[in-house]
This record gives structure tokens, sequence and C-alpha cells, in this order.
């Protein structure tokens, strides 16, 4: 077979089968089925677009894999036409004695990168070889890719990784982007970052899995080619967004003339404004009238409502309370903060001892 003088790849990381999503959540268990439907997604992309490496940093499942979904995901790799694909297991998915990874007989499409230490896999006929090693263990501190260096030259040199916390593989990026590989595909951090000039980027989770996955998420494309003599090669890549759903952040701000029903109305405008199948954390701020407290729970009536932060605080006049108090612990209270300067977390601190104070007298 003639080789080529190029390769184009599609680069996932984190999809995280097998997990469910927000547990507890009215649409916990239709999230965990579409983990699964935008990967199966992929598959049919790769197979459209004739995609010739399906890159997949580590992660791949939620947890050590069963039998059943290995041989699921295996079945979905075998359907691939033309595309090959490399894998390696990550921090959740790591390989132990008994794992399925060992057990399964891999489609002809696919090659794991299963050791511990680098190893590679050459494709002649797409002049490219893919570099990686695969966790054995929840947690890897050490350096591994400190001394890891490209191979072969006058060949295209692809680095799958997955890591790049305290507990998860540290490194330098700059001093991983020296190793020379004309592409690193890496795993682990769920925010898609993409660092064009060093050729390296996480992928971030095809799907967010957490409410603090926000933004976009979707896969890397991209494409590496040599020139003539082999000695250079041009990286392009870009994020395709392909998630069905992201997590959106909202805040809103209340004031004393808000009502539970009006903030209802609003949030629920918002949310459908923001798209209603998306997640939403809701943070509210400002100041509230204290004598008609609002109701901050029944946000989670109005959508897909993950979480709600409630950062109001109550409109005191705090100069009529510490008149109308002088004589008891709540203007001793008041007066002992009013004798130093006050600063948005000593204010904060003064309208709840205030609010507690004040719940206890009517008690």
């Amino acid at each position: 077979m003639e080789r080529r003088a190029g390769v184009n790849f599609i680069h996932i990381a984190d999809t995280h089968l097998g997990m469910q999503p927000d547990p507890g959540k009215h649409w916990s268990k239709k999230r965990a089925e579409e983990l699964w439907d935008t990967f199966r997604t992929v598959i049919q992309i790769c197979n459209e677009k004739l995609v010739d490496l399906l890159l997949i940093s580590g992660d791949l499942f939620h947890h050590r894999p069963l039998k059943r979904e290995v041989k699921e995901v295996n079945y979905l790799f075998s359907t691939l036409k033309h595309t090959k694909v490399v894998l390696i297991a990550g921090n959740h998915d790591y390989i132990s004695k008994g794992t399925a990874y060992e057990e399964v007989e891999w489609a002809k499409q696919v090659t794991m990168l299963s050791q511990e230490t680098i190893q590679s896999v050459y494709f002649p006929e797409l002049d490219t070889e893919v570099s990686g090693f695969s966790y054995h263990s929840r947690e890897i501190t050490e350096r591994l890719y400190d001394d890891v260096s490209r191979g072969e030259r006058g060949r295209i040199q692809i680095l799958l990784g997955h890591g790049g916390d305290e507990r998860h593989v540290p490194f330098d990026r700059k001093q991983l982007a020296k190793a020379g590989f004309d592409y690193v595909a890496l795993g682990h951090i769920h925010k898609p970052e993409l660092w064009l000039e060093e050729k390296m980027a996480y992928a971030g989770a095809l799907e967010p899995t957490d409410k603090n996955d926000m933004g976009q998420h979707g896969y890397i494309i991209g494409e590496i080619e040599l020139n003539t003599e082999k000695t250079k090669a041009i990286t392009q890549f870009k994020l395709v967004p392909i998630a069905k759903r992201e997590y959106v952040s909202l805040r809103s701000k209340v004031t004393v003339e808000s009502t539970n029903v009006g903030l209802l109305e609003n949030i629920a405008s918002m949310i459908v404004q923001n798209g209603e199948e998306n997640i939403y954390k809701i943070t509210l701020e400002g100041n509230y009238d204290p004598e008609a407290p609002l109701n901050p729970d029944l946000l989670y009536r109005t959508g897909n409502v993950v979480q709600v932060i409630d950062e109001t605080k109550p409109d005191y006049d705090v100069d009529i309370l510490s008149y109308e108090h002088q004589e008891d612990v709540i203007g001793m209270y008041i007066q002992e903060f009013q004798k130093e300067s006050m600063d948005e977390k000593k204010q904060k601190a003064l309208f709840y001892g205030i609010n507690a104070l004040l719940k206890q007298e009517e008690s």
C-alpha cells in the first residue's frame, strides 16, 4: 500500500461509560443512556468521514469495566470500516488482575496500549506511530511523562496521555511539548483545552458528567501532514461540540420587592432561553425583604436544576435595629460590628447574626 503523507484523527477522552451523572436527579438515568448514545455517534462519524485514527485518552469507562460493557464497546469498534482505534486506560478504568480489559479479544481495528510503561504501535499505511501507557492503579504520582520522547524521525508521532494533576501523572505542559510529538492527545481534565502551538490538547469529557463541567463538550478532530522531506509536520485540530446537554450557570438578582412566584417565573424564563434540555446551577444574589424571605428550594421545580446557591442577604436597616434594640443583645451585637470598618465578609456575618438573634427572640 502506498505510504501517505498525512493522517486525520478524532480524539476523545473521559467518556465515563457506565456512569449515572447527577445521581438521584430525575434526568440521571437518561444521562447514563446519553453517554452511550454520544459515543455511538462518534463511531458513526468516524465511518462517515473515513477517519484514520480514533484516539481515546483514558477513562473510556467510569469504573473498571464489566465484561458485557467491554463486549458492547468492542462490537462498536468492529463496525469501523476504515478507522483504527488506539486507547489507554485511565485512573477510573485502570487495569488490574482479572479486569475485563485483559479478557477481551479486541476487534482487528483496535490497539490497547495496556502496559504500565510507554509502548507504541506503528501503522505503516499511515506512516504514524502512537505511544502511551495505561494506568494500573487509581493514582500515579510519579512524573512519568518527564522523560518521554518521540520515536523515529520521518514518521508522524502521537502521544496518548492521561493525567496532569498531583495525584495523576503530574507534568509540565511546556516541558512535554519539547518532547517533539506531532500531537499529544490528553485525557483526565473534563474541560476541553487546546494548545495549537504546542500541538497538544485535552479533549475534555465527551459528555459533561458533573455540575462543574461547564461549557461545550465534544470531540477534537484534526489532521497531521508531513512535508515532502518528512522532516516537519503541520498539525491542525479543533473542538467539535457534540454533547446532548450542557451544564449552564445562571445568576439572578433579588430585591426587597422580589417574591417567590416572581423569582420562579424569572428563572423558568431564563431556562427556556438557554435550552430546557440543559442542566442548571443557579446562584441567587442581592438583598431580600427579611419580613418576606424567599424559598430558594422552590427553584428545583423550574427544570433540570442540579444546584441552587443562595448568596442573598436580608435587607436590614442596621441603624434602626441598633436604636430599637439598644438595651438588648441584638443592639450590643450590632454596636460591636460597627466599631470597625465593614467589608462584605463582615457585613454578611453581621446579617446572619442579626437573623439568628431575631429568630431566637421570636421563639
